[in-house]
């Protein structure tokens, strides 16, 4: 069964151009959204996006794909297989 889940599993790449627009594919789902934060699970992990006035412009998840306008200050990645453990919040886990 393992192998069949790898073998669905999409290509997971960001382009980023001149920090003011990213098209990301891969994403397994949008975790939340705002202005300043953008959350997606991804096929590599947990993706987090932080600039100023963020949009989510395009929104595919049949395919995988989020395109995120704005000003991106930050891309920041963490394992998927923490994502859900009881107890803690995914905010508290991403900084420690």
């Amino acid at each position: 069964m393992e192998d069949k889940q790898q073998a669905v599993q999409k290509n997971h790449k960001v382009n980023l151009n001149a920090r003011k627009s990213a098209t990301i594919t891969g994403v397994n789902d949008v975790l939340s959204f705002d202005a300043g934060e953008v959350l997606l699970e991804t096929e590599a992990g947990i993706l987090m996006l932080r600039g100023t006035d963020l949009h989510v412009n395009r929104l595919t998840l049949e395919k995988g794909e989020v395109d995120v306008d704005g000003k991106i200050d930050s891309l920041t990645y963490s394992d998927s297989n923490t994502y859900g453990k009881s107890g803690e919040s995914l905010i508290s886990r991403l900084f420690k």
